[in-house]
């Protein structure tokens, strides 16, 4: 899963200590002030395991706890755990986890089974229902409620973007061969026919010190790009009247075809990539385009760069000459993202509503940005000041994250979305290991249509009806 880190107490302060304490008590001061009577108290979390858990370890746990007294224990669960862990605590009734970082696609599971805790009466007892109106339309109208009850409060503005060379791009001999030989200007590709085109192109004139384009091909993460794909294509994931899948169809083979083709101009072993890999490619001038969520073009700006807690990141080496572009055909996935919510089984609910009421307001998201792998989720990060001027392309990189989320397509969310989505996983990894990709997409439908049946056929229409009639669900 999409990792995210933490500078350390220090690098946020400093930015929070740019701005003057707010003159009246906003959302974040409210909570604060609510929770000192829970004081000596400890509220447990969980989080996904790894780098995402620093930003909790090393910041807002001991934040909090030097705010409230509230200590905060951070359980950390791998993420292929995490949905299945929830389950098991809720089920048992042990009360084991407190507040909860979920997945906006498992909502609607999660939510019917009873394992969420409804967060509207807290969200009005503590004044917060016109501080989430500033999160971003695409987290708010579709990874918050469920059924009509907030359920989350959206965290993390994931969402893909296309990363490119602005240097190679906009090389005067680069461009005159490239219009000669295609009839178009060489640009931010349109469409994947173009992305092939340009990918090509450079890797031709280029490789090995550059090829066209690299992307991260291990598992989870290229699940989410072929939903995008598969959708901008005209691709429907069932038959709505019968929910038999049809991700076996040709687009899904067009689709899969393409992209296994497009592994021949990135470079050698792409097909093993995770994140570190495709990102340290991408910062070392290896690649010309990538695709992935916002924390590459902050640090492919050097933005952190010298930061104790960023030493796993690679030095950037396209500092000032990398562009932000949305993806071919203009949707990108609004792949993954994260709520913050509260187990229905706490026996500390209203200690973990405040933290998470906390962790997610204008004040305290804003103090942590851009210092974490969480991604700009409010309009007043998009707009923030201090965030535009952190280098000087950060205008151009807020400004295609926003239209990237109004523009962007949601993950299908269904029942059990997990197995749906280890299923898409495990056919990509196959498409990688040389299996006949038609092969691969028939065995991937008959998974889809397993755990439909076992779901129930009219339970999953029901859902899917839902999730289908959204805006981001399919392109209009």
């Amino acid at each position: 899963m999409k990792f995210r880190t933490f500078l350390g107490a220090a690098a946020v302060l400093v930015l929070a200590a740019g701005s003057a304490p707010a003159a009246d008590k906003d959302a974040a001061d409210t909570a604060v002030e609510a929770a000192k009577k829970y004081g000596g108290a400890t509220i447990s979390i969980v989080w996904e395991a790894g780098l995402q858990s620093l930003d909790p370890l090393n910041y807002s746990g001991p934040q909090w706890e030097k705010l409230t007294g509230i200590k905060v224990k951070v359980v950390e669960v791998p993420t292929d755990q995490m949905f299945t862990k929830i389950m098991q605590d809720f089920k048992s009734g042990a009360g084991a986890y407190d507040a909860l970082n979920v997945i906006p696609s498992w909502m609607p599971d999660l939510a019917r089974a009873g394992a969420l805790e409804p967060l509207d009466k807290y969200v009005d007892k503590f004044g917060y229902r016109e501080e989430l109106q500033d999160v971003a339309a695409a987290y708010r109208d579709n990874q918050m409620q469920y059924d009509g009850k907030i359920y989350g409060f959206p965290d993390d503005g994931d969402v893909m973007l296309l990363y490119y060379r602005k240097d190679i791009f906009e090389d005067p001999k680069m461009k005159d061969e490239f219009k000669a030989k295609f009839g178009y200007e060489l640009a931010p590709p349109k469409d994947w026919k173009q992305f092939d085109e340009i990918g090509q192109f450079i890797t031709d004139k280029m490789a090995p010190k550059v090829y066209g384009a690299g992307f991260f091909r291990t598992a989870p993460y290229p699940q989410y790009m072929f939903q995008e794909r598969f959708r901008m294509e005209g691709g429907k994931f069932f038959n709505a009247d019968t929910m038999k899948a049809t991700v076996n169809s040709d687009i899904g083979l067009k689709v899969f075809k393409e992209m296994l083709a497009e592994n021949k101009f990135m470079p050698p072993g792409v097909e093993q990539w995770n994140f570190v890999d495709n990102l340290a490619a991408f910062l070392q001038g290896t690649t010309a385009m990538t695709i992935s969520w916002p924390p590459y073009g902050r640090w492919a700006a050097g933005y952190g760069s010298g930061e104790q807690a960023l030493k796993w990141v690679p030095k950037s080496q396209v500092a000032g000459k990398v562009g932000y572009a949305l993806t071919p055909l203009g949707r990108p996935e609004l792949g993954v993202g994260f709520d913050l919510s509260v187990s229905a089984t706490s026996k500390n609910k209203e200690a973990a509503y405040l933290f998470i009421q906390w962790l997610n307001s204008k004040k305290t998201s804003i103090d942590q940005l851009p210092y974490t792998l969480r991604d700009p989720f409010r309009l007043s990060h998009y707009a923030s000041e201090k965030y535009r001027a952190l280098w000087p392309d950060a205008p151009a990189y807020l400004d295609t994250i926003k239209t990237s989320g109004e523009k962007g397509l949601l993950d299908l969310s269904l029942l059990q979305q997990d197995k749906y989505d280890e299923a898409m996983t495990k056919a990509i990894s196959s498409l990688w290991a040389g299996e006949d990709p038609k092969a691969i997409l028939d065995r991937m439908a008959q998974q889809f249509d397993s755990i439909t049946e076992k779901v129930g056929i009219e339970n999953q229409k029901a859902v899917y009806k839902v999730w289908a009639a959204k805006p981001g669900a399919y392109p209009q």
